[in-house]
């Protein structure tokens, strides 16, 4: 892989992906917690512990090992982004739930994911690792990529609204075109390999991303019991921040293998949002249909 591009693009698209959740962001998504409190709080578990632990229990029937383990549970570790907030909104979803989930978590993952990387490393490496991560330098360094853009462009849509509305598709492309490089570039330096890597880890990420969705949705309902915030949380826990992933995994890492579940995993939640949004807009209309 050019390391221009991981070193240097995946930096600077990450950056970019972040001022634009600043940029959807007001001060009014952070007190929302506090009138939402428990759709917040089953929302934010269903993020930060049901991914992460399904994720050890798939790696452990899937008998994933080293860095194809590791890079599966980074992704778990990892939060959503402004693609869930769209979704929620083709959804009919709880789009201010869906929001504020972004916010919160995506200022709290810094803390988390370099410590639970590190076990992680040590963990499914059996104690032999190679690979270190530098605990503290890599929350620094998700501070500057993540938490900081978040507050510029919440800066910037506070003073220039206008231009904050016009700008989210511009930075969205260039976001989406950078990654779409990183996973080509992958591919093509794995080689020979790419094909192995997906048989053994593609089972994974698609059990990862279904399980916990239908999980996330099932977890809605039975503690909600409000259809648009069972929608909202099964598109959080569907839908990783994957550029996230990939920053840690092959610019922090540089494990092309570590990437694989990432890049799969990237490519695939479009295909489960988009079912999902499809079934839940057909029950909406069956409904609307029926009660007409």
């Amino acid at each position: 892989m050019p390391q221009a591009l991981t070193d240097i693009g995946l930096p600077i698209a990450l950056i970019l992906i972040m001022i634009g959740v600043g940029l959807s962001l007001t001060p009014v998504d952070f007190t929302r917690v506090f009138k939402q409190p428990k759709s917040f709080i089953i929302g934010a578990l269903c993020q930060m512990l049901l991914l992460p632990l399904v994720a050890i229990v798939i790696i452990a029937l899937t008998e994933l090992s080293g860095e194809l383990a590791i890079g599966l549970f980074v992704l778990a570790l990892c939060p959503g982004g402004t693609t869930s907030n769209l979704y929620s909104y083709l959804a009919k979803a709880d789009v201010g739930l869906s929001v504020t989930l972004t916010a919160i978590i995506g200022f709290v993952t810094p803390f988390t994911i370099p410590l639970l990387t590190a076990w992680a490393i040590t963990f499914y490496s059996g104690g032999e690792a190679q690979i270190k991560l530098p605990i503290v330098i890599t929350w620094l360094k998700l501070m500057v990529v993540t938490v900081i853009p978040v507050l510029i462009g919440m800066v910037i849509r506070a003073k220039w609204q206008a231009f904050a509305h016009r700008a989210q598709p511009f930075v969205s492309g260039f976001s989406v075109s950078v990654l779409a490089l990183v996973i080509l570039s992958i591919c093509i330096k794995l080689g020979q390999k790419l094909v192995d890597f997906a048989i053994l880890t593609g089972p994974a990420v698609i059990a990862l991303n279904i399980i916990t969705m239908g999980l996330g949705y099932l977890a809605g309902k039975l503690l909600l019991s409000n259809e648009a915030q069972s929608r909202t949380i099964t598109l959080e826990v569907g839908l990783q921040n994957g550029t996230l992933a990939l920053l840690v995994t092959s610019s922090m890492l540089h494990s092309n293998a570590m990437s694989i579940a990432p890049s799969i995993y990237s490519l695939f939640m479009f295909i489960s949002a988009s079912l999902f949004t499809l079934i839940v807009s057909k029950k909406d209309k069956a409904l609307a249909t029926n009660s007409a």
